[in-house]
């Protein structure tokens, strides 16, 4: 089984969001994020990439 190196969070219900990413992140997945999630993760230290900056596109 190949393993998770990227993952895109995207999600209206945040609950929760922040450990989950913070537990992708210690496994070494680079984390992709949009508008309000990508806020959130980034407020909360955790190494996000947002869907943008990553595709080149606005």
């Amino acid at each position: 089984m190949k393993p998770i190196r990227r993952a895109l969070i995207s999600v209206s219900d945040k609950t929760g969001i922040v450990d989950f990413a913070r537990q992708l992140s210690h496994l070494g997945v680079e984390i992709l994020s949009t508008g309000g999630t990508y806020r959130i993760l980034q407020q909360a230290n955790i190494p996000v990439t947002e869907v943008s900056d990553y595709t080149g596109f606005p």
